[in-house]
């Protein structure tokens, strides 16, 4: 089986026609071999390729670079490369680029002369050194012979050219003249956004996706709650995407066709031309007092939403590094003014500019919480949420909602223009109505003449800059001290790299014998990067100690102590030093050491905590004079709190709570400062602080050693009991206090809402979208009726 090594983009050149294709290269044992591919323009499928030549590698063959014409040789330039064997001759132009040039080298590499007859027991060659016998590939409208070709002279590598820097450059320098080689050109966009409410679609959409008279260049459609089954929720697939999108496509306007696409993120991005343009699809929290949640949504989408670039090498790109995002959903922001009767009367006059005095989304933005740098068209249209499905009749059901515009659209880019922002009140399957927008966005259009010109001039000035001086760079900062860190706090420091007059690379590499660059609590953002001359860069020193840190660093195990390497490229190193101090903290800490712990962790000296944590697990107290506690104080005092004011909250594990909440939450723990936590934390943020409190423990509850054999006894409740009577004192009381308070929760399932099954899925979800892990595994809880002693262990 011939094995491909390499490929590369070809373009043959018999006189004056040009010919796209691929050139491939492919070895078998000492068999070597340069496959010519052509296929059709707009290739899709494997019958538009078809193989037009096989060459074999050996004495006599030939690979010739041949120069430009007048010997003016152009860095950055294409390759053109003349293959001979014998009378036949092959001339091929190879792009511009370091996939070419590693290509070549691994050609010379299996090439060299120093290597035997490679085809000395070839079967399929002739006498004359020809190949024959070679597959004919069937196209969509004809049969293809393979050629053969002679072969002769003595084979020649080619030289290469280091490319990595200088295509590097030569892009940062294009995406600078920009302006000079394109031109703005305006295309239609239409984006829709419908929350369905779980509905199948009935009738046409065209009122919604075709009211106007031309059709738009590009369709941006989204929906919400396409699916409210459970069934969709664990699966993740659902017969009704098939529906709506062949609702959409039937219903797309019908002057123009569409190559249609699908994606079940929340936000896609494209390059059109020489624009960039993504669309993020959002569905954020509901319920009218939830906006800072909302505004939270809002930016954790924004900071965690990354794209990989298709060029590699190349740094992630976020959502707003684009020059036009277009944003859609189910934002889900309400009304201030809570008077039904007024909203309506508002509504009905058509006084739509009173009402919107009252948009939560608009006094946000007003207040620069949330979209900022976004715009929104003036909203002419009347509420879109919430209505009775299958009527334009305002909600009537118990829970009455206040009518609100809850389906918008933003947009982000100096070059979009809005024509038109609606509802449409036509579709009525859902409790939404559905909203357009169509915008004309002014695109990035190359003219190649000017294209060519621009990149021809960006070559020869490089000619001229470069030389043989060493690039170096000056730091702002190269000492850096972090005072006391806590427990998932995240500190920054930042310093400059200012370049100097030659364009460099830099990157923070790894020490000897190390496998990344800095310690796992720390991390450089951009850890890598390109300089332009006299340019600088903004470097972010982040820190964060989470569970996989907080025991080494609680134990004095490891210190907040690291050395950085910056290395640029071509030039020398650069040393900064990271130092800290660490705050103690309960997270992080083994069961068995908080029991032993009497007095908050902040108050104890650091031998005692070493000495705590370092102490081998026991299966009885017998190490210490002292008794222990039952179970750790801080684990009492949040299942306490929660007992005592969460028993009937609804939504208990399954909403996640506020960040500065938890801090305080921490520091409470730590320090022992409040004697009644009361009003600075939600039910929702202790219970949260309680799911990380678990799953920062270094073992868990129920011991590594023993998680298979609780597996295994799952379906036993005496088995089961004697897997946990096994483990360690300490870990046998949490565990039972734990199950404890979880029964006490199913006692108030009435106006929790919480059951079995919901509590045991609510936090293996939870587990996904969030930092932190909770291994789940069902147990029996002392009942025989597995109806209602099912739930699920910490693991």
């Amino acid at each position: 089986m011939w094995l491909q090594a390499q490929k590369v983009q070809a373009y043959m050149v018999p006189d004056s026609a040009v010919t796209e294709g691929w050139l491939g290269f492919s070895f078998l044992a000492r068999l070597c071999r340069l496959c010519l591919y052509t296929h059709r323009r707009m290739a899709i499928t494997a019958e538009d390729v078809c193989l037009d030549r096989v060459l074999l590698i050996q004495e006599g063959f030939a690979v010739e670079e041949v120069p430009p014409e007048n010997n003016l040789q152009i860095p950055g330039s294409d390759v053109t490369v003349q293959v001979t064997s014998g009378g036949a001759s092959l001339l091929v132009r190879l792009p511009f680029g370091s996939h070419t040039q590693t290509f070549l080298r691994e050609v010379r590499r299996r090439c060299s002369p120093g290597k035997k007859d490679a085809t000395a027991a070839d079967p399929e060659q002739s006498a004359a050194g020809e190949v024959t016998g070679a597959p004919r590939l069937k196209t969509a409208n004809k049969m293809v012979p393979s050629s053969s070709v002679p072969a002769s002279g003595p084979t020649q590598g080619l030289s290469t050219r280091p490319c990595g820097l200088r295509d590097t450059l030569v892009k940062s320098l294009l995406k600078q003249k920009e302006s000079s080689y394109t031109h703005l050109q305006n295309f239609r966009f239409f984006v829709g956004t419908y929350n369905v409410n779980g509905q199948s679609p009935r009738g046409s959409l065209r009122p919604w996706l075709s009211q106007d008279g031309e059709p738009p260049d590009i369709y941006c459609v989204g929906f919400q709650e396409l699916d409210l089954s459970k069934e969709a929720f664990f699966f993740n697939d659902t017969p009704k995407e098939e529906e709506w999108f062949k609702a959409v496509t039937e219903s797309l306007h019908p002057g123009a066709k569409y190559a249609k696409g699908n994606k079940g993120g929340v936000a896609i991005r494209f390059q059109f031309h020489n624009s960039t343009v993504c669309v993020v699809n959002a569905h954020l929290a509901a319920h009218p007092e939830e906006y800072e949640r909302r505004n939270q949504e809002v930016r954790d989408i924004c900071a965690r939403m990354q794209f990989h670039p298709l060029e590699p090498g190349c740094p992630l790109l976020a959502i707003k590094e684009h020059d036009v995002v277009l944003w859609l959903g189910d934002l889900n922001y309400r009304l201030e003014e809570q008077d039904m009767e007024r909203v309506k009367k508002l509504i009905q006059t058509q006084d739509f500019q009173a009402l919107h005095q009252h948009d939560q989304l608009k006094i946000q933005r007003e207040a620069k919480l949330v979209f900022e740098g976004f715009q929104e068209g003036e909203i002419s249209f009347q509420p879109t949420y919430k209505y009775n499905p299958g009527s334009d009749d305002w909600d009537d059901s118990a829970e009455c909602r206040v009518p609100a515009w809850c389906d918008r659209i933003l947009w982000s880019g100096k070059t979009v223009s809005l024509l038109s922002y609606q509802s449409h009140m036509a579709l009525k399957n859902s409790d939404h109505k559905p909203v357009s927008a169509i915008f004309d966005v002014g695109v990035k259009v190359v003219d190649k003449k000017s294209y060519c010109k621009a990149f021809e001039g960006i070559v020869r000035s490089l000619d001229k800059m470069e030389n043989a001086s060493i690039p170096s760079v000056t730091l702002s900062k190269r000492e850096f001290l972090f005072k006391d860190v806590k427990y998932l706090q995240l500190q920054v420091e930042s310093f400059t790299i200012s370049n100097g007059p030659v364009p460099c690379q830099f990157e923070f590499i790894s020490k000897p014998n190390e496998d990344a660059y800095c310690k796992p609590w720390l991390i450089a953002k951009p850890s890598k990067g390109f300089l332009m001359p006299d340019s600088e860069v903004v470097i972010a020193l982040e820190l964060c100690v989470n569970k996989s840190t907080a025991t080494a660093l609680n134990s004095g195990e490891e210190k907040l102590e690291d050395i950085l390497v910056l290395h640029l490229d071509r030039g020398k190193d650069y040393f900064l030093s990271v130092s800290g101090n660490y705050l103690p903290s309960c997270f992080g800490c083994p069961i068995q050491t908080l029991c032993y712990m009497k007095e908050p962790i902040r108050e104890m000296l650091p031998e005692a905590i070493r000495e705590l944590t370092l102490m081998p697990l026991l299966t009885d107290d017998a190490f210490w004079e002292e008794k222990p506690l039952d179970v750790p104080k801080e684990l009492w005092m949040m299942v306490d709190l929660l007992c005592r004011s969460a028993c009937h909250q609804e939504g208990l594990f399954q909403q996640p709570g506020l960040r500065p909440e938890f801090e305080q939450i921490r520091d409470w723990l730590d320090t022992g400062t409040l004697d009644v936590l009361g009003p600075v934390a939600s039910n929702h943020s202790v219970a949260e602080a309680l799911l990380l409190f678990l799953e920062s423990l270094p073992e868990p509850v129920v011991c590594y050693k023993s998680y298979r054999s609780s597996l295994e006894c799952a379906n036993s409740y005496e088995m089961s009991s004697q897997v946990i009577s096994m483990l360690p004192k300490c870990h046998q009381n949490v565990f039972y206090y734990l199950v404890a308070f979880l029964r006490e929760l199913l006692k108030h399932t009435g106006k929790n809402h919480l059951d079995v099954n919901v509590l045991g899925k609510e936090i293996r979800m939870r587990d996904k979208a969030t930092c932190f892990r909770t291994w789940s595994s069902p147990v029996l809880l002392g009942g025989r009726d597995r109806k209602n002693s099912v739930l699920y262990q910490y693991a």
